[in-house]
């Protein structure tokens, strides 16, 4: 299982919020780009890019700051927020250099889109954020709720050649109550996509269980921030892949 790190970005700083709420917001660092250096030397393969304010306003707000984390890391880095058409994608992934985009918003307003996506650039370099609330698929920053069920929304994705999601229970994520295990538990029994669990890990007892279920692999973001997890420790013995 990967052990993936998580940086969010706001206003050029390393934050977190809480129930994605941009009201409360915590910054964990003015300097994003050490940080994901700090993240390697520990060990972690991947790291989980989130530019908050492109997810809420659709455009390529922490631009430069991403541009400096990619360029001060040898990790792979998935990125996502406010990805919403071609040349966005094309921008991150053949300028920046980012190894993979995770399209949100896009995947379920414009499918046409996400083909085309997968097309250009393959099933390796396009992720779906599936962030769901009350059993539903959220989208522009987590603030509007579908009406789409978030099971039938990754059958389609699937269907569309989708290999890999990150699939988040807003309620859970930035509060330290550990996972929705029985969200994973049903996107597991019906679907064969690699996900990745997202939102609410509290300790590493809960990234041992990810572990022990054989998932793809576990974003780790506020419980490294607030010191409840040894991320080196829990990497050396955990992550594969």
């Amino acid at each position: 299982m990967l052990v993936i790190p998580a940086i969010d970005l706001k206003d050029g700083q390393a934050v977190r919020l809480f129930k994605g709420d941009y009201n409360q917001k915590t910054v964990y660092s003015n300097e994003p780009a050490k940080l994901a250096k700090a993240f390697e030397e520990m060990g972690a393969k991947l790291l989980h890019v989130v530019d908050l304010d492109g997810a809420k306003d659709g455009e390529c707000i922490n631009l430069e700051t991403i541009k400096k984390i990619k360029q001060n890391t040898s990790m792979q880095v998935e990125l996502g927020g406010g990805i919403r058409n071609i040349e966005t994608v094309a921008l991150y992934l053949d300028e920046v250099g980012i190894d993979r985009v995770i399209l949100g918003t896009a995947a379920i307003n414009d499918p046409e889109f996400l083909k085309s996506a997968i097309n250009t650039y393959g099933p390796e370099k396009i992720v779906v954020g599936v962030d769901v609330k009350d059993g539903f698929v959220s989208t522009s920053g987590w603030l509007k709720i579908s009406n789409v069920p978030y099971l039938e929304f990754i059958k389609e994705l699937e269907k569309l050649g989708v290999k890999y999601i990150v699939a988040t229970d807003i309620s859970k994520d930035g509060t330290l109550q550990g996972p929705n295990f029985d969200m994973y538990e049903q996107i597991a029994r019906t679907s064969t996509i690699n996900f990745v669990v997202s939102g609410g890990i509290k300790d590493a007892q809960n990234i041992k269980d990810v572990a022990s279920k054989n998932y793809y692999a576990c974003i780790v973001g506020k419980a490294y921030y607030e010191g409840k997890v040894d991320l080196k420790e829990v990497i050396t013995c955990l992550q594969n892949g």
